[in-house]
């Protein structure tokens, strides 16, 4: 049976993703390691607690650049249009996986949109309240007090984005094909017409970011 796949994500998307997926692993560890002492033995990972201190911060600033090439990437498919209020007047069918009559809905739903702008913050947040507790370069431009508030603003953000990434490794993993596309970049016609299919309804008129595939059944 021959079926023809389309393009969701390029081979620079998916490596920008992943490579801001490594940053923020490394950078959630070694902010961990800084957190708290019983999470201190987290910085035997980067060599010990001195190396720990460097790191993070220049760990913390490359993900915000590679995550700020995403947001230039997808920001546009990631406002809200009358659908996504409809669509989440449903969602508890799309939890059961009966997404017949739900809204069509755009390249990302409404869920996958809070996220991309929850993420933004908490990572505008981190940068700007990391910025003034560094200590090797800027926190000694700040008073005492907005030193405090940095280092509360910063372990908050870092927790919310510690938890929603946690939401979407839990939901990439729940719908099956997402990891596949982020992986591989293709989706077949009958996942993007499932799960996004504004999107999919866009992308069949032009016949070029869809490949023949192969298949025995």
């Amino acid at each position: 049976m021959i079926r023809r796949q389309i393009l969701r994500y390029t081979a620079n998307q998916r490596t920008n993703h992943w490579l801001v997926a490594i940053f923020f692993f490394l950078g959630a560890l070694s902010g961990l390691a800084l957190f708290h002492p019983a999470l201190f033995w987290l910085s035997h990972l980067f060599g010990g607690g001195p190396w720990t201190r460097i790191l993070h911060p220049f760990m913390g600033v490359v993900m915000f650049v590679l995550f700020l090439g995403l947001v230039l990437q997808f920001f546009r498919a990631n406002f809200f249009i009358t659908n996504d209020r409809l669509w989440l007047r449903r969602v508890g069918r799309v939890m059961r996986n009966e997404e017949e009559g739900v809204p069509a809905i755009g390249k990302y739903n409404p869920g996958q949109k809070l996220l991309f702008w929850t993420l933004l913050l908490c990572m505008l947040v981190l940068l700007f309240s990391g910025l003034v507790i560094w200590r090797a370069y800027f926190s000694v431009y700040f008073g005492i007090t907005a030193i405090r508030w940095a280092m509360l603003l910063h372990a908050v953000a870092g927790l919310i984005l510690v938890l929603s990434i946690i939401v979407h490794i839990y939901a990439g993993i729940w719908i099956k094909g997402s990891v596949s596309a982020m992986m591989h970049g293709w989706v077949s016609r009958a996942w993007a017409k499932k799960h996004h299919e504004l999107w999919y309804r866009e992308v069949t008129r032009d016949e070029h970011p869809e490949r023949p595939v192969n298949r025995k059944g």
